[in-house]
């Protein structure tokens, strides 16, 4: 089923940031999909996994959020009807040979039903990066998508797991994490170090703006957070 919700979503979308499906073969015992090939392994690698060092710098982290935002945004709004991802994560959003962001792995997204303001079922993605909302209400809508977008910039300004449980008990969670320490004025104190070190007040300025947007998407009720196209 995943595999011919794939093929079946990937076959009426073009865009830049969205990996390209070249073909497929479901008759197989074990189906077959054939990707453009991403040679720079997935943004979580380069944030915390094996192709963390050197770590990205700035405006590295800055184009892939935009490409990632403009990607989403374009399923949302260009794609007919619009389509719902329902697992943006960091280790869904592939680097090519220039680090460029292109969303990939669509075996869980739905298609918007004409007319309805969400997609009732139940919630599936990934802990950590999971619409509140969605969750308790099983109403799947874009600013789901919207959420979980909201941790990925959390992670590409702290380089740090949307869920890890080396952190304090209140702080497993990253999106609760930053939210506590924004709240007592000290988001600057979350940001990578690596970043950090040697910027300039405008490159401060802008990791701050960051945050804050990230925030704006991790809104508790979805009608309080952005849409994609003003995230990006």
């Amino acid at each position: 089923d995943q595999v011919l919700n794939e093929v079946r979503v990937l076959s009426q979308v073009n865009h830049r940031s969205l990996v390209r499906l070249l073909g497929c073969c479901v008759d197989l015992e074990q189906p077959l999909m054939v990707y453009e090939f991403i040679p720079n392994g997935t943004l979580a690698n380069h944030l915390y996994g094996s192709m963390s060092r050197p770590p990205l710098g700035w405006r590295q982290r800055l184009a892939i959020a935009r490409q990632t935002a403009e990607g989403i945004a374009y399923l949302h709004f260009a794609a007919s009807p619009p389509i719902y991802h329902r697992d943006i994560k960091s280790s869904n959003i592939l680097l090519d040979d220039r680090l460029d962001g292109k969303v990939s792995d669509f075996g869980l997204s739905r298609l918007a039903e004409p007319g309805l303001s969400h997609v009732s079922t139940c919630a599936q993605g990934t802990l950590g990066y999971l619409d509140p909302e969605y969750y308790r209400n099983y109403q799947l809508t874009d600013k789901s998508d919207v959420y979980s977008f909201g941790v990925v910039l959390l992670e590409l300004l702290t380089s740090k797991r949307a869920i890890d449980f080396s952190r304090g008990a209140d702080d497993v969670n990253l999106a609760v994490h930053v939210q506590r320490v924004a709240d007592e004025e000290r988001l600057m104190d979350v940001v990578d170090p690596a970043i950090k070190e040697g910027a300039t007040q405008l490159e401060l300025d802008t990791m701050k703006a960051l945050g804050f947007l990230a925030l704006g998407c991790l809104e508790e009720r979805r009608q309080n957070r952005p849409s994609m196209k003003e995230v990006a």
